[in-house]
């Protein structure tokens, strides 16, 4: 493949990788503003409005792990790209479903019906990266993975604040449907979704499906190996408190520190432009200093203080400092895991990443869960825990790493 060719594709994914998690993005901040508006609408008690916002949270990833693993094989027999365009497809439809919403029950279906689509488009584009990139390149094109979908966090709370505060004194209702300025980040988002899936429905290349370059029968057992089992446990604690973070701060922001949606939002950018900023450094010039291993290992023990630490801090600017300082944790962390995986198996990389995001959806499924049940005992608690179980998870982890040589 020509280098020029390559790096077309690699745009392309990188694309469809922003967009998913800008309407990710979008949400995140207004979720609670925006649950509690439809709760009240609906007559619900106020008391229940966290609730709804941890379940609403948790439901999304509950259906991104019932059926990432199947859109893996999928990609492994068809290829990627109709198994991406199927779930921007299903991205698309999300977004308006929820700028449309008008009570709780359509929100949740909104966000089940995500949940089962946009399963597909992380892990099988991170799978068609992989197909494409040589091992020598596989953590740096894993960490501009990571930096498409931290962009996403880092422009769409801005993005969404920003457009549900639109002067459109816009009130519209067709049946169940009902449009207003609230509506207007999601078709936002959705009409970006759609241009992105025209680009991609064009000029994106199918990728070979592997049932037609091998026919040997494969069996799952051969990647559940000891040191597959320690990748997957250090996914899902992290996706476990990152989702539980993200779902905590929304509430802790709101409700203890009194920040309306923008001041909300912007904790995330900053979150995001960390990410985004220190993933590619960190896999091009990590390796240099320390081993993909210690840097896992440095990442786990700075996201697991600063969780510590940060409900003793309520001051503003010392909260966005304590944020920025747990996202360094998390650029450390992130693309070695990914590269770690997809270096496991090459014709199996579709169903190996898809596990993996299996994994994350159990911890984003119960982060957000654990987090708004912790924080009726008071707001340090969920920050705490997480914590401690990070650094507990480290102690447990490192023994295991020496398994298999750096990797």
């Amino acid at each position: 493949m020509k280098r020029k060719e390559k790096l077309n594709r690699i745009v392309l994914i990188l694309l469809s990788l922003f967009v998913v998690m800008l309407g990710y993005g979008i949400l995140l901040p207004t979720l609670p503003y925006y649950t509690e508006r439809l709760a009240l609408k609906d007559n619900l008690d106020s008391d229940l409005v966290n609730f709804h916002i941890g379940l609403l949270t948790s439901i999304y990833p509950l259906f991104q792990l019932l059926f990432v693993v199947v859109w893996g094989k999928l990609s492994d027999k068809y290829g990627r790209k109709p198994i991406i365009i199927c779930g921007l497809i299903g991205f698309i439809i999300m977004q308006l479903l929820t700028g449309f919403a008008t009570s709780l029950i359509m929100l949740y279906f909104a966000r089940i019906f995500g949940g089962i689509f946009t399963s597909s488009v992380i892990p099988v584009s991170n799978a068609y990266l992989s197909d494409i990139t040589s091992t020598k390149r596989r953590t740096k094109i894993m960490a501009w993975s990571g930096v498409a979908i931290s962009s996403g966090v880092i422009f769409g709370p801005v993005i969404g604040g920003f457009l549900s505060q639109t002067p459109l004194h816009l009130e519209y209702s067709i049946g169940v449907l009902h449009l207003n300025r609230f509506s207007v980040p999601f078709i936002f988002v959705a009409m970006l979704g759609l241009i992105v899936l025209i680009i991609l429905s064009k000029w994106l290349k199918n990728t070979v499906p592997f049932h037609k370059i091998t026919t040997k029968t494969i069996s799952l057992r051969f990647s559940f190996n000891k040191y597959f089992i320690v990748l997957l446990i250090l996914s899902f604690v992290m996706q476990f408190v990152v989702t539980l973070f993200e779902t905590v701060f929304s509430i802790y922001g709101k409700d203890e520190l009194s920040f309306n949606s923008k001041q909300v939002g912007l904790g995330f950018m900053l979150c995001g432009s960390v990410m985004a900023i220190l993933q590619p450094v960190f896999a091009t010039y990590g390796e240099k200093i320390m081993s993909s291993k210690q840097q896992i290992a440095l990442g786990l023990l700075i996201t697991g203080g600063s969780l510590i630490a940060f409900p003793f801090f309520n001051n503003g600017l010392y909260v966005y400092v304590m944020i920025i300082i747990f996202a360094i944790g998390g650029a450390l962390v992130t693309p070695n895991l990914l590269s770690a995986v997809s270096l496991i198996s090459k014709e199996n990389t579709g169903r190996n990443i898809s596990i993996q995001s299996s994994t994350n959806s159990v911890g984003q499924i119960l982060g957000p869960i654990l987090g708004v049940w912790l924080i009726s005992g008071g707001f340090y608690y969920p920050f705490v825990v997480a914590g401690i179980i990070v650094l507990a998870t480290m102690g447990l982890i490192l023994p295991l790493l020496k398994l298999k040589h750096k990797t």
